[in-house]
């Protein structure tokens, strides 16, 4: 064998190697949990939610989030229709969403943490009380 199909067959070694490569970034690595797939309606309804965290700061609305080895209690001011969203950045197959009305006088909502993994959080918490929308978001560690 001389050099010249030594050099065709290390060319053809790379290039196998770099399509081989290309294929495995775009159907394993392709979908990334991180991006939303509500994008562009998010961008279309960002007043509304500015308003929300606006209505939230302004009226020192913020939830009181207390961590137990078995639950996550979030406590709200008043009484609220709400809607939470627990995201993992890590995996969005473990998201975990629940809405209803706030539990008792103390107006609490209450997450069971059994069956979630320890790491990052993030939670995203939208309620509606008393005619006005409130959104509170926070990173957190479980």
């Amino acid at each position: 064998m001389n050099w010249g199909t030594k050099i065709v067959l290390g060319m053809a070694a790379f290039m196998l190697f770099i399509i081989g490569m290309v294929v495995y970034m775009f159907k394993v690595h392709g979908n990334d949990d991180l991006v939303e797939e509500d994008y562009y309606e998010k961008g279309i309804n960002y007043d509304r939610e500015y308003e929300a965290k606006r209505n939230t700061l302004s009226e020192h609305a913020d939830p009181v989030i207390k961590l137990t080895t078995s639950q996550l209690i979030i406590q709200l001011k008043v009484m609220a229709d709400y809607r939470l969203k627990l995201m993992r950045p890590s995996s969005a197959k473990k998201d975990i969403q629940s809405e209803g009305k706030t539990i008792g006088e103390e107006h609490l909502i209450i997450i069971d943490r059994v069956g979630l993994d320890k790491g990052l959080w993030s939670l995203k918490l939208e309620w509606k009380a008393n005619g006005k929308t409130y959104q509170y978001g926070k990173d957190m560690m479980l």
